[in-house]
């Protein structure tokens, strides 16, 4: 497969490293000579000088036969360019865009992009994987006993909606003291209180049952 590699910053080089060992044909397009001088000493003459945005500057480097384009440059709008010269103007099968900006993915996938790369939006997703659906958020931690005054949302899809506060099985040592309609209207709760989506739940429990406490009002 013969891929070109728009950049030869560090994405570029270590892209271009790993594919080069999997034994794919690559050349890197890189404006800067002395990046270019150190890639083609550590890889061998895998690099040429070149702004990949310009049209002359792919056809010297046979665009036109690439099984794939790859532009990974630190500027979106240099991605976006190369990209679509590859597709539109040389027919390039498959293009794929690095993206910094992660508001321009939508951009690039309505501009006709393939694929588009953002190190942002999986390093947001790893953090998301991290942190629970819907926390609670500490108000204020009560002296001498323990306790912790806490608030959280009611999601749609849970299970309490639509319940009264009597059905909702609470963890131990756990009490719901205000609720919050979705217009931001305190009511002081009664076993008979009905939940809703959107009700902001303010509720006191030990630091300890914070979990459950949550599982109970959000699953």
């Amino acid at each position: 497969m013969y891929i070109i590699v728009i950049g030869g910053g560090k994405v570029g080089y270590y892209l271009t490293k790993e594919l080069v060992e999997a034994g794919h044909e690559v050349l890197v397009m890189e404006k800067t000579n002395s990046k270019v001088e150190a890639i083609n000493e550590e890889l061998g003459e895998v690099a040429m000088q070149g702004d990949g945005c310009e049209v002359a500057v792919m056809e010297q480097a046979g665009v036109g036969r690439a099984d794939m384009v790859i532009a990974v440059t630190g500027d979106d709008e240099d991605n976006l360019v190369t990209c679509q010269v590859a597709k539109l103007r040389f027919n390039v099968p498959r293009t794929i865009a690095r993206i910094n900006n992660p508001k321009n993915e939508a951009i690039f996938k309505a501009l006709g992009i393939d694929a588009t790369v953002s190190s942002t939006t999986a390093i947001l997703a790893h953090i998301e994987e991290e942190l629970p659906t819907h926390p609670l958020i500490h108000l204020l931690t009560l002296r001498g006993g323990g306790l912790e005054l806490v608030e959280m949302k009611i999601p749609q899809n849970a299970s309490v909606v639509g319940k009264k506060l009597k059905e909702v099985l609470l963890p131990q040592e756990s009490l719901v003291c205000f609720v919050y309609d979705a217009e931001g209207i305190p009511r002081l709760p009664n076993p008979e209180t009905v939940l809703h989506a959107g009700d902001e739940v303010v509720a006191v429990t030990r630091q300890e049952y914070e979990p459950a406490l949550r599982t109970a009002l959000s699953a």
